[in-house]
C-alpha cells in the first residue's frame, strides 16, 4: 500500500521556494541595515547640528552646552568622580532606590488590581478613592515623604512606588476584566475552585497586560528616584543634576540626563527579553 506523498503546488519546486526564502531573508537584512543606518545619520545630523551651532554661536552655549562639552563632562566624571563622589556610586543609588520602588510599586499594583478585578464589591467601594488619589499630582508627594521620611533612600523609594503603583494597578485591573469569560466558565465546570480560576486562568491571561505596563512603570520608578533626590537627598544622579543647575553647568544637567537615558534603556532592554521569554506563545508581531 502507497502512501500518500506531499506534493507542491503546480508550478513550484523546492528549488525555487528555496530562493524566495533567500530573497526574503536578503530583504529582511537589507530593511535591518537600512534602519540603523538612518538612525545613525539622524544621530549624527542631531549632534552635529547642535555642534556647529554653539560654535558659531547661532545658541548660546552657556545654557545649551555642545556634545563635545558633554562628552568632556562624562569621561570626567569616570575619571576624577563628582562632588558628591564616584559617578558608579550615583548611578547605583539612583538605580537601587529605582528598582526597589519599582520592585514594590509593581507588586501591589498587580496584588490590587487582581484582588479588585476578581471582586465587583470591593471594586465599587474602592473605586472612588483611587480616581481621587490617583488624581493628585504624584511628584508633589516628593516634598511630603522628604519631610516626613527624611533625606535617606527612604524618600526616593516611597515616590517611586507612588509613581509605579497606578501604572500597574489599571493595568491588571483591566487585564483582569478583560478575561476570556468562556474560559473561566469552563474552568469552574470542571471544578475548578476560585483561587484555582485566578491562578490558572485569570493571572495567566492578564499577563501581556501586566507586563505591557512594566516597560512604562520602571521610567515613572526613575523619575521618582530622581524628583527625590532633586528634593533633597544625599546621593544620586537627581543631586548630581541639582548641583549642576546650582552651579549654571548646563553640560553637567544634559550629562547627568544621558545617564539616565543609558540606564533606562538597559533595563527596557531586559524588561523586553523578560517579556519574550514569558510571553513565548504569543504571535510575533509584523
Amino acid at each position: 500500500m502507497s502512501t500518500p506523498q506531499q506534493t507542491l503546488p503546480q508550478g513550484i519546486d523546492a528549488a525555487s521556494l528555496d530562493a524566495v526564502e533567500r530573497a526574503a531573508q536578503r530583504r529582511i537584512r537589507q530593511r535591518h541595515a537600512l534602519v540603523i543606518g538612518l538612525r545613525i545619520l539622524v544621530l549624527v545630523v542631531v549632534l552635529g547640528g547642535w555642534e556647529l551651532a554653539a560654535r558659531h554661536k547661532w545658541i548660546d552655549p552657556f545654557f545649551f552646552s555642545m556634545p563635545s562639552l558633554i562628552f568632556e563632562q562624562i569621561v570626567d566624571w569616570f575619571v576624577n568622580g563628582t562632588s558628591q563622589g564616584p559617578l558608579l556610586t550615583q548611578v547605583w543609588v539612583t538605580l537601587e532606590e529605582t528598582g526597589l520602588g519599582f520592585i514594590i510599586g509593581s507588586i501591589g499594583g498587580v496584588f490590587c488590581g487582581v484582588v479588585l478585578g476578581r471582586n465587583k464589591l470591593l471594586s465599587d467601594v474602592f473605586s472612588l478613592y483611587i480616581k481621587i488619589a490617583n488624581s493628585i499630582p504624584r511628584v508633589v508627594l516628593g516634598s511630603v515623604f522628604v519631610i516626613a521620611l527624611g533625606l535617606g533612600m527612604a524618600s526616593k523609594v516611597a515616590l517611586a512606588v507612588v509613581m509605579v503603583f497606578f501604572v500597574v494597578f489599571a493595568n491588571a485591573f483591566q487585564g483582569v476584566r478583560e478575561a476570556d469569560r468562556y474560559m473561566i466558565a469552563n474552568a469552574q465546570i470542571l471544578g475548578a475552585s476560585r483561587r484555582q480560576v485566578t491562578t490558572s486562568v485569570v493571572i495567566p491571561s492578564a499577563l501581556s497586560w501586566i507586563l505591557a505596563s512594566l516597560h512604562v512603570s520602571f521610567g515613572f520608578a526613575l523619575v521618582g528616584a530622581v524628583v527625590g533626590e532633586f528634593l533633597g537627598s544625599r546621593q544620586g544622579i537627581g543631586l548630581l543634576i541639582s548641583t549642576a543647575q546650582g552651579a549654571f553647568n548646563a553640560s553637567g544637567v544634559f550629562a547627568a540626563m544621558i545617564v539616565l537615558a543609558v540606564v533606562a534603556l538597559s533595563t527596557d532592554y531586559l524588561l523586553s527579553s523578560l517579556e519574550k521569554r514569558l510571553l513565548k506563545w504569543r504571535p510575533s508581531a509584523f
